[in-house]
């Protein structure tokens, strides 16, 4: 785990600079692609009257009819697309009103939503039942991603008796689809716009362009933000067609503010588990946490892969995915297939190297030192830096690209067969090339190609009790045909246990197949995950953040005025009153940061490989007093040498409270001491908790973890109702709680010995103490 801090120390010198610059719209860089012939052309100046475009069949595989209409311009002010359009634009800036209110917005970005811009909204019943949905999702996503200049919302027409409902159930659909623009609740109906669902595209709030129907091919939405986009005179807002899915700028990668609550519980959505029996390991991916834990089967962690959501190849620690899903060892090999579902590409995690590198599509990176790092960190990066082979860059991505996948398995040493959600398509992988060979579409030509794969595997839910099968399927199921074929990647045998993710409890359950005993994993050796990085501001967020840095809550801070010299410093943190540690904090959870004419050192560092973080000019500061010490007193400085060189940084007395220590060097100047930490928590097993309901333990859980970090539309009661929902003891759920210190120093002069010349060295120690 020193790893990844020092991948945090490498970059923070940096971040620091920058945090107070908003140079987002001044370096993003303008992609083009030549617009080709995907969809109906629109008229120049988008003033189209009312009239219904002419059906048309495209060049390039696509074999169904699409149909778009106009809004009138001079439609009356009655016209429901009108009043839709008002509607959204008056809502823009409340949180809540009569009839509306936002579930998932980020009110700390100003720049979200403004009057001025192009916007794709999906409007209609959200919660349809008979609407396949992942379908409309991953559309937007895929808009989303490839358009980072463009607004995309959702709006989910309800009513004033299924209003609480409905709030209920789309938290739930935000979460397990990881929706990452905002969906707007409205009780109010609009004629014509309210019944299915459908892409309503519009620049200004004028003249929407209406796409009715649900199988609606995304190259025509495409086509549409093209020419609307290409009026505005800024070239950062130009859309990108999808030429290729591997390659994104940094700035599209965004995550939802909404389930700040949840991304702070030790698994957040857990969506897939594979085991390695001979070697007795699971791989869970923790989809939205954007990482795969590895951990033994008696729930000790033993590693993990995935630092950040994006992309990125690497040392684990490094290594970047977004929403890995689907895994597969391969035991002769001994590495780990891994789906990166919304980087639509397929990974391979070499245990024993510990790297993370792409199998599709052909990624060629061309390295160049580490001004090219940074300035691929910034998004700054030539295009030729990373490029893929021409057959990757295929025009026809409508029929052969992978695109959001989930499920996978093996066919032979040669081919992986990779399975969409909706079990809709499935891509047939050549591993020595790194090639798509072969396209299926349908469930009933997949089943032809892989369904004894299948069937084995399923089969083995029969030991499953049926009504928690039931539970789980209701919890996951994307494919109606066959609701189970959707647990294909959430289960594993391991031994004479069945091993089985519970997206809905946020767990992962163990049921013996002998003995019918279920019971829930509980992990230990959490420390090894490291500080998360929603805790952490990576050089990406720093730059690309057009609204300033969303930091971690601030927990405490404090100035301190004392001579230069060294400093020992010691936090006292007193954790959350009816909550326990899970186990002692780990140094790999704590990051310290100093700046200015302060520098931190450990006693574990050795004269060859000093664990000091100083400049040169720092560092001479630190010589002279050292080598004035040495002379004023040399037996002093010996048994110094003497002392234990291990001491634990990180301890907790009887009282109850954890003590983490940073001995800082300091000179003449001002100096702060940044201090993050992630303690993992639950809630203590007393008498007040014994006594208390299912939904006042849920309670307790919100308010300890209340993200005041960012501004978030997320409600207590909402969070509350959905802990409670999942029926699980909630005394057994782990999460995180974020600790964020800061202490400013101010330094004087040396004090002078009696001779004027001299001056005097001195030892300070301070305690601190921290209320979480």
């Amino acid at each position: 785990m020193s790893n990844r801090s020092l991948h945090l120390k490498k970059i923070s010198w940096l971040s620091s600079r920058i945090l107070s610059d908003n140079v987002h719209g001044r370096f993003r860089r303008s992609i083009t692609t030549p617009a080709t012939c995907l969809a109906p052309s629109l008229d120049g100046d988008m003033n189209i009257g009312s009239k219904t475009l002419v059906e048309q069949r495209f060049s390039r595989g696509f074999a169904s009819v699409r149909r778009v209409s106009r809004a009138s311009s001079s439609s009356s002010p009655s016209s429901p697309h009108v009043d839709l359009l008002s509607f959204i634009k008056a809502s823009l800036d409340k949180l809540e009103g009569p009839s509306h209110h936002w579930l998932n917005r980020d009110f700390g970005n100003k720049q979200l939503f403004k009057d001025k811009g192009t916007y794709v909204v999906l409007a209609g019943h959200l919660l349809d039942g008979t609407s396949d949905l992942s379908g409309f999702f991953e559309k937007l996503k895929l808009l989303q991603q490839r358009s980072p200049g463009v607004c995309f919302m959702g709006i989910h027409f309800s009513d004033q008796a299924r209003i609480a409902d409905d709030r209920t159930a789309l938290a739930e659909l935000i979460l397990k689809e990881y929706l990452t623009f905002p969906v707007l609740l409205s009780e109010k109906e609009f004629p014509k716009t309210s019944g299915e669902v459908r892409y309503i595209v519009f620049k200004d709030f004028k003249n929407p362009l209406i796409y009715e129907e649900k199988d609606l091919d995304i190259a025509s939405v495409v086509k549409a933000l093209d020419s609307l986009l290409t009026q505005d005179t800024e070239k950062s807002k130009s859309v990108r067609l999808f030429t290729n899915t591997w390659s994104k700028q940094a700035e599209a990668i965004k995550e939802s503010h909404f389930p700040s609550f949840f991304q702070d519980l030790l698994l957040y959505f857990p969506g897939c588990i594979s085991a390695d029996e001979v070697g007795d390991r699971l791989f869970l991916s923790d989809t939205n946490h954007h990482r795969i834990i590895i951990f033994e089967n008696s729930g000790k962690i033993v590693d993990s892969i995935g630092c950040f959501p994006g992309f990125e190849d690497g040392d684990f620690e490094s290594a970047k995915m977004l929403r890995p899903t689907g895994t597969l060892y391969d035991e002769a090999e001994d590495c780990l297939y891994i789906v990166d579902s919304e980087n639509h590409a397929i990974r391979r995690a070499n245990i024993n190297s510990r790297v993370l590198e792409t199998v599709y599509p052909k990624v060629i990176k061309k390295t160049g030192g580490l001004w090219s790092w940074i300035m691929e960190k910034m998004g700054l990066g030539k295009d030729d830096d990373t490029t893929v082979d021409a057959d990757t860059k295929s025009e026809e991505f409508d029929a052969r690209s992978l695109l959001f996948p989930w499920h996978i398995l093996k066919r032979d040493d040669e081919s992986l067969l990779v399975i969409n959600k909706s079990f809709s398509k499935l891509w047939i992988i050549n591993l020595a090339s790194g090639e798509i060979e072969e396209v299926v579409e349908g469930f009933s030509k997949i089943i032809e190609i892989c369904g004894q794969s299948i069937t084995e595997k399923l089969s083995v839910l029969e030991h499953m009790p049926s009504n928690w099968l039931q539970q789980q399927t209701a919890a996951i199921a994307s494919f109606k045909e066959q609701p189970s074929a959707s647990l294909l990647s959430s289960f594993t045998k391991l031994g004479d246990d069945i091993v089985m993710t519970d997206i809905a409890c946020q767990r992962v359950l163990k049921l013996n197949r002998d003995s019918g005993a279920c019971s829930s994993i509980q992990f230990s050796n959490s420390g090894i995950l490291g500080l998360p990085y929603w805790l952490f501001i990576p050089l990406e967020r720093v730059f690309n953040l057009a609204n300033g840095v969303q930091e971690a809550h601030l927990s405490h801070t404090q100035e301190l005025r004392l001579l230069p010299g060294k400093i020992s410093i010691r936090l006292n943190i007193e954790i959350p009153p009816c909550t326990e540690l899970v186990e002692p904090i780990q140094e790999s959870c704590i990051w310290r940061q100093t700046r200015g004419a302060i520098s931190e050192f450990s006693s574990a560092g050795s004269a060859v490989e000093p664990s000091e973080k100083v400049g040169v000019s720092q560092q001479w500061y630190d010589e002279l007093d050292s080598l004035a010490k040495e002379i004023a007193n040399p037996e002093a400085a010996e048994e110094e040498e003497e002392e234990d060189v291990n001491p634990s940084e990180v301890d907790r007395e009887e009282d109850g409270r954890i003590h983490i220590d940073c001995p800082v060097k300091t000179s003449p100047g001002s100096s702060e001491l940044i201090v993050y930490a992630a303690l993992y928590l639950r809630l203590a097993r007393n008498e007040e908790t014994e006594s208390a309901t299912q939904e006042e333990l849920a309670r307790k859980i919100a308010k300890i973890l209340k993200p005041v970090r960012n501004i978030t539309t997320m409600k207590e009661d909402l969070f509350v109702n959905l802990l409670s929902k999942s029926k699980r003891e909630l005394r057994d759920i782990v999460f995180i709680k974020p600790m964020h210190v800061r202490i400013r120093l101010d330094s004087k002069d040396h004090p002078k010995a009696d001779n004027s010349r001299d001056v005097i060295l001195t030892d300070s120690s301070v305690e601190v103490d921290v209320s979480l």
